[in-house]
């Protein structure tokens, strides 16, 4: 497959992780029959808008070094699976609101032999204060990332946003203030002149 090879080049995988996300390209592709788990479905938009795009987190920071992270609305699991085969040391959270998603989900890590991935459908609430680290790619503008996240993520810990162009005005019409610190951001842009990307790094104050 074309878009293996490019994955494989830009992203140092071995051939055990890109078969898969063969298997997670299939069978995304399969459920989506059932339910919407998103619009974009073709080989090209999946590797490239899902899985490429989820591997971008690895250049703004080496998650070598963190031991988990939550991926705050994760919806058909981008970016918390594909970084959890990118990095397969990580014990990874997945938050999803969706309980149809949810049921997805469980059999796609099942399908995968995906071990520490653990699944939730339960209200923010209750992981208050939970996680040091947070990823997010779906879950609304900033000013939702940042109310939502605060619920969750331990004090100095790290918040990354996964954005595009809009991210500046997005910042800009926030009103109510948060303490989050940005400490790095990183443009990208996908292959193929699919779209332009921008992923920012929060700390908690």
């Amino acid at each position: 497959m074309f878009y293996n090879n490019l994955l494989k080049e830009s992203f140092f995988l071995s051939n055990f992780q890109l078969k898969q996300l063969e298997k997670y390209y299939f069978f995304l592709k399969s459920y989506s029959n059932k339910i919407n788990l998103t619009s974009l479905l073709s080989e090209k938009e999946v590797y490239l808008k899902h899985f490429y795009d989820s591997f971008l987190v690895s250049k703004i920071i080496n998650l070598i070094k963190f031991e988990h992270l939550c991926d705050l609305g994760t919806g058909a699991g981008f970016p918390g699976i594909p970084l959890k085969i990118l990095y397969p040391h990580l014990k990874v959270f997945l938050l999803e609101s969706i309980s149809k998603k949810i049921i997805f989900l469980k059999k796609l890590v099942s399908i995968l032999n995906l071990s520490n991935i653990f699944i939730f459908h339960h209200r923010i609430e209750e992981h208050k204060n939970k996680y040091n680290f947070i990823i997010t790619r779906s879950l609304g503008k900033m000013d939702v990332i940042f109310k939502l996240s605060s619920l969750v993520i331990k004090k100095k810990g790290y918040l990354i946003a996964m954005k595009g162009p809009n991210y500046i005005e997005e910042l800009k019409n926030i009103k109510k203030k948060f303490s989050f610190h940005l400490k790095k951001k990183k443009k990208s842009e996908l292959p193929f002149n699919l779209g332009k990307r921008v992923n920012l790094l929060f700390q908690k104050k």
